[in-house]
């Protein structure tokens, strides 16, 4: 007797999946943006609550804002996380030969960023102002580019773990550290100062559509060869 082959139905269910996941994100994305574009009272009262809060404490916590200053400038600085997006590509392009994909990842963060600077254009949000700041930052606030940025390059990161079946340690690990990254990030540009609450969530949310829609793209371009089942069952 013949294998019989496996239908598609979990394979079609994952890219539907992704599918309507890219869709309600950007949906709660286009909603976000358009409150804040009208700026929305009870929205804006919530971030500056939030603001005057979180720079009181920056103030007087001076030891912990420093080390703030150091994780997002450096750390998890927009450069450094596309930096680390390329080495990846690089790394699939030359040891596994795997072009298609790198040039996924490469055109994705590349998307991400075209995103996140047009819509700080067309938005224009100012950031918070302090008469005592303890940072600075340039442009437009929304959305953040930090927030945006980490939750792309980890959210395309960890789904190549995924693709390429890499072992449960290093995925658990990998999704730890993404966590902190993306979490902490988003923390630092609010106790900072430079940075509205909303503009952070925005930047999760946007990033996170980038990263369904990219994901949803790739899984229609490139499926998964079709799997059997054994012998007799």
């Amino acid at each position: 007797m013949q294998p019989m082959p496996v239908d598609s139905p979990p394979r079609t269910t994952g890219r539907r999946a992704a599918g309507r996941g890219a869709a309600a994100l950007g949906l709660c994305s286009a909603l976000l943006l358009i409150l804040v574009a009208i700026r929305w009272h009870p929205l804006t009262a919530v971030d500056g609550s939030v603001a005057r809060t979180t720079h009181h404490w920056a103030v007087e916590e001076r030891g912990l804002t420093h080390g703030f200053r150091i994780l997002t400038d450096w750390v998890w600085d927009p450069l450094t996380m596309r930096l680390l997006g390329v080495a990846v590509a690089v790394w699939l392009a030359w040891r596994r030969s795997a072009w298609r994909t790198a040039l996924w990842l490469v055109a994705a963060g590349a998307l991400a960023t075209l995103v996140q600077q047009g819509l700080k254009t067309v938005v224009g949000r100012p950031r918070p102002r302090w008469p005592d700041p303890v940072d600075s930052a340039h442009y437009a606030a929304f959305p953040s580019g930090h927030a945006m940025t980490a939750t792309v390059v980890c959210g395309l990161l960890l789904w190549l773990l995924h693709r390429f079946g890499a072992g449960r340690a290093t995925r658990r690990a990998a999704w730890a550290v993404a966590a902190v990254s993306v979490v902490g990030v988003g923390l630092t540009r609010v106790w900072l100062g430079v940075h509205w609450l909303s503009d952070v969530v925005g930047g999760w949310l946007l990033g996170a559509t980038v990263v369904a829609a990219a994901v949803t793209a790739y899984d229609r371009s490139w499926p998964e060869p079709a799997r059997h089942s054994p012998r007799g069952s």
